[in-house]
């Protein structure tokens, strides 16, 4: 784990926010008036993504891809000017909310400043061609770290931003060396304490596509060393395979009850039901009844969770990277009072205790609980939208549902459940 990671963040809420698609205008000073309403979702930490300039050669739609990033030094006119976004930077740290901004140091845009100044900076083929090792990311030249000169011109990119932001989420952090994360970490604690650092670590087969190809890909263990929080990747091909009814629902959370005693016993995974690269959880659950149970679940999760921009409102369509696709936020139903009771039930979890999870196939319902010496608390999710029994660690007799208030009983070591996720807190 990196030293100084905060445990802390375990309970935190992270809102990912893409600038084009949040507002009709898609401009940093557009997004200030709807920053009340996303700190009373008990969020933490925003999280922009791209806010550079963005390649036109070999770009995708008509706008391109923000991941396909053409100047590491300047802001995308798109959104404003560095003013506005300083601005914006300084509305979320009044309203006690931290800010990262996505950074993406696999690559850049064909037509990138460095491409010009830095032709050496950038991995070339066999053939001494520029290019990338994923095939269809067709906008978009791989850097060499192999030169250390980068690693020089991008620590000083990080720390510049560092002076105005609170930490980093890292594009395709897996393919850059981890020893480069490392040094960077340090550099930038000089300038920011206490940063956050976001790791977008790859699926397994990733790693093994680029490993077999003689190319380098870190594991999740070897990232911890660097970054405070980890994507879920590693087994997302399970969630989704759960999810769609092609896998038994134990299948996946056995596999996350195994993160407890396979990471360090700080590690910190990013919990979430989507992001800009997945398909929207409103449309992966559509029954309200499963929706509002999974985000429940996500949220109860040892590890800091993710909202992505329009969830809040049960948006099921994914906005484009490559085109202007506003979120409609009057098109779904609105749960922001639902996720602001999670968000302060998850403030009130142990950061340091025991983490287990097991499900029910027969039934659907999943059971989660924290244990340590002098702290406890247990969460039951009917994940198919229908009742049952859990059994529970907890001594027989009432207790109270954080979510709902109500008063529940114990019996015999077995908990009665309804359609509605329970949440205990003795």
């Amino acid at each position: 784990m990196a030293q100084c990671t905060d445990p802390r963040l375990r309970r935190s809420v992270i809102y990912e926010l893409y600038v084009r698609s949040h507002t009709p205008q898609g401009t940093f000073r557009a997004v200030v008036p709807d920053l009340d309403r996303i700190a009373a979702l008990g969020v933490d930490i925003i999280w922009l993504m791209p806010i550079h300039p963005i390649g036109v050669k070999n770009k995708k739609g008509s706008l391109g891809c923000p991941y396909a990033n053409r100047d590491y030094r300047t802001v995308n006119p798109e959104y404003g000017t560095l003013e506005d976004f300083l601005f914006l930077v300084e509305e979320i740290h009044r309203r006690g909310m931290k800010c990262i901004i996505d950074v993406v140091y696999n690559h850049t845009s064909p037509d990138a400043t460095l491409v010009t100044e830095h032709p050496e900076y950038f991995y070339t083929r066999a053939d001494g061609t520029r290019g990338n090792k994923v095939g269809d990311w067709t906008d978009v030249v791989d850097l060499d770290y192999e030169n250390r000169a980068l690693w020089q011109y991008q620590i000083e990119t990080l720390c510049y931003w560092a002076q105005f932001v609170d930490g980093f989420r890292c594009d395709v952090a897996s393919t850059v060396p981890v020893e480069f994360w490392r040094e960077a970490r340090r550099a930038v604690e000089a300038v920011r304490p206490g940063a956050v650092w976001l790791g977008e670590s790859v699926h397994l087969a990733h790693i093994q596509a680029f490993r077999s190809l003689g190319h380098y890909a870190a594991t999740d263990t070897e990232l911890f060393t660097a970054f405070d929080i980890l994507y879920p990747y590693d087994l997302w091909p399970l969630y989704e395979g759960v999810t769609e009814g092609r896998l038994p629902l134990s299948r996946w959370f056995d596999a996350v009850d195994y993160q407890e005693v396979s990471f360090d016993s700080h590690y910190n995974k990013l919990r979430c039901l989507e992001n800009h690269d997945t398909a929207r959880a409103a449309a992966r659950f559509p029954q309200e009844k499963q929706l509002l149970a999974w985000t429940a679940l996500c949220y109860f999760m040892k590890g800091t969770t993710l909202l992505y921009a329009g969830q809040e409102v049960c948006a099921a369509h994914t906005p484009s990277l490559f085109e202007k696709e506003p979120i409609d936020w009057q098109g779904g139903r609105d749960i922001s009072p639902y996720l602001a009771r999670l968000a302060a039930i998850k403030k009130a979890l142990p950061t340091d205790a025991l983490f287990r999870i097991t499900a029910d196939d027969a039934c659907g319902i999943v059971t989660a609980h924290y244990t340590a010496p002098d702290a406890c608390a247990v969460g039951v999710f009917p994940l198919a939208g229908q009742g049952g029994t859990a059994a529970v660690p907890l001594p027989d007799g009432p207790y109270t549902d954080a979510l709902s208030g109500q008063s529940v009983t114990v019996a015999g070591g077995l908990l009665p459940v309804g359609d509605c996720p329970l949440i205990l807190l003795p």
